[in-house]
């Protein structure tokens, strides 16, 4: 066969491999109605984990048979300059040919073994915004709104049904519509004067959104109309119409949504007006496109580092870590962290071990508390950008993770995330009412791990960040653990075993002491009782105990992605009619 006609057969393969991957993807994440619909909360984790897994699935079955069409010629460059031709017409007329290119880029980089980026078999385009050239408009439901709101929420319902029953619409919709109504007042009278809503229902654990936006006269806010499956059947249970609130369902401390969608560039390009914001690298992953996501936050980072040639990455503020080294570009909202060759005393962990955390991470409920880090390999910067004292730690420090080549520094394995301010700088620079709305957040972020089964391992101020909403959030994973592996036990007067007399007394590698969480914070007064005040449950050995009983019964504990502030009052509006 001639060179044109073998890379018009790889580019066919590899199209026809996409394909496959998008079909089974979409398999998948059609099963989330039904999950939701049957209460099957166990199946619809076991979902988000294979899906999460499908990628690298796929990449590894389309494999052998390229293997074997290009044979010897896997590895020729000139070939591969054929096939990237071929494959660029193959899905011109696309509209989502950058998920597509990004699917290639993935075979390039692994035959090849890319360090950096290589502009002849590769599509690189930093230069473009994906979504830009996108104007087919996202399927919908439109709503116009004259009077009777509660009607239009009844019709919004209506035409999102499910085998389930809701247990009680009609109450459902005036719940939505009062809920709209009153946090939009300050638009006047009658504020709402059509709504939008997304046709595919957003899925994630155990609730189901319905996504879209609310029109008044001269404004626009997002909605969010999150539904609950109890015992008694499905209902409403809140209304996001907060744009920070929304942007948080939507964020990088969050699960990914099951959305079944055909396309998915025309659903980013909505959700973009609704958060403007919002990088469009989180709403790719959030979606569960978490290639693409990094395909994007690599092509608008390197974007943004071209834009001063003489800023220099330095370390990221904080102590110094023992685990991992981070640093950071000041101007640009993100951290890159690398495991160090050795830990210092007392860390026993080992390269393997840290890297099976962030793994766990990836694949588990974040619960709003936990960053999405993502795995970067062979990163390319010159040695110019790195500030002298950050350049010498790295490569003294990181040898498995950075090395030399030529005027550049090629960083082989790092992992990449949002940067946050870590907690115990942000206690020594803001006032004291938010010092205490700070150190609160902690104890509920503490919670609300441990209620999704995971133990931060090291409680420190240090290894928790603070967003720019408020938010606090963990992200030092490598002694992060699952609750239900955990030993909690109380202090040795507390056990009765004669410890405090002298005696020799055992603590293994999973024993945890909850009552010794408040001593080693470095708290003023004030923000330790504070925090005792709110959150003492958790320094109490018996909480934890019964959290582990109740986990070991199999219930799942919820933890609601929204304030409680979103919640809809059932009771209040009992007996009401929409008439």
């Amino acid at each position: 066969m001639t060179d044109s006609i073998v890379a018009a057969q790889a580019a066919e393969l590899i199209h026809a491999g996409f394909a496959n991957y998008h079909a089974r993807f979409r398999a998948i994440t059609q099963r989330a109605q039904r999950r939701f619909e049957t209460r099957d909360w166990s199946a619809a984790t076991a979902d988000a984990v294979e899906r999460i897994e499908l990628y690298d699935t796929c990449i590894a079955g389309l494999a052998a048979p390229l293997e074997a069409l290009l044979g010897e010629r896997l590895r020729e460059r000139a070939l591969w300059h054929g096939i990237h031709a071929a494959y660029s017409r193959a899905i011109a007329n696309l509209l989502d040919q950058e998920l597509y290119k990004t699917w290639y880029n993935t075979l390039t980089r692994r035959y090849f073994k890319t360090r950096g980026v290589d502009a002849d078999i590769e599509f690189v385009a930093l230069d473009i915004e994906p979504t830009d050239r996108i104007t087919h408009p996202v399927a919908r439901h439109s709503y116009a709104v004259w009077s009777n709101l509660a009607r239009v929420c009844q019709a919004i319902l209506d035409d999102y049904p499910f085998a389930a029953a809701y247990a009680h619409a009609g109450l459902c919709a005036i719940r939505i519509a009062e809920a709209i109504s009153r946090r939009l007042e300050s638009w006047g009278s009658d504020p709402v004067r059509a709504i939008e809503l997304m046709q595919t229902v957003f899925y994630r654990e155990q609730r189901a959104y319905l996504v879209g936006r609310v029109f008044g006269a001269e404004r626009i806010t997002p909605l969010l109309i999150a539904l609950v499956h109890e015992p008694g059947g499905i209902r409403a249970d809140a209304v996001l119409t907060e744009r920070e609130h929304v942007a948080q369902a939507f964020g990088y401390t969050r699960s990914y949504f099951h959305a079944d969608l055909a396309t998915v560039g025309d659903a980013v390009v909505f959700l973009r007006t609704l958060l403007p914001s919002k990088p469009i690298d989180e709403l790719y992953t959030v979606l569960g496109r978490a290639k693409q996501g990094k395909t994007e936050r690599y092509r608008h980072f390197f974007r943004h580092l071209e834009r001063d040639p003489d800023e220099q990455f330095v370390h990221a503020d904080g102590e110094r870590g023992m685990v991992m080294l981070v640093f950071t570009l000041p101007s640009y909202p993100l951290v890159f962290k690398l495991i160090r060759d050795r830990f210092a005393f007392p860390k026993e962990s080992v390269r393997e071990e840290v890297m099976g955390k962030y793994r766990l991470v990836f694949h588990h409920d974040r619960a709003g508390r936990l960053v999405d880090a993502q795995e970067f390999r062979f990163l390319r910067f010159p040695q110019r950008r790195f500030a002298p004292a950050l350049l010498a730690e790295i490569l003294a420090e990181c040898r498995e993770s950075a090395y030399v080549d030529g005027s550049d520094l090629v960083i082989a394995h790092s992992y990449v995330e949002r940067r946050l301010r870590p907690l115990n700088l942000y206690l020594r620079e803001v006032d004291a009412e938010a010092a205490r709305r700070a150190i609160l957040d902690y104890g509920q972020a503490i919670r609300d791990l441990a209620r999704s089964n995971v133990f931060p391992g090291d409680l420190l101020l240090k290894n928790f960040g603070i967003t720019r909403n408020g938010r606090a959030i963990f992200y030092d994973y490598d002694e992060l653990c699952f609750v239900h592996e955990c030993r909690f036990r109380a202090l040795p007067d507390d056990e009765g075993d004669g410890a405090s007399g002298g005696d020799a007394w055992y603590v293994g590698p999973n024993d945890v002491f909850p009552q010794q969480f408040p001593r080693f914070l470095g708290l003023n007064d004030d923000l330790r009782a504070a925090l005792l005040s709110k959150h003492e449950e958790i320094f109490d050995v018996r909480w934890w105990l019964q959290l582990q009983q109740r986990m070991a019964k199999g219930e799942r504990i919820d933890v609601p992605p929204y304030p409680a502030s979103a919640c809809l009052d059932t009771v209040a509006l009992l007996g009401q009619s929409l008439d």
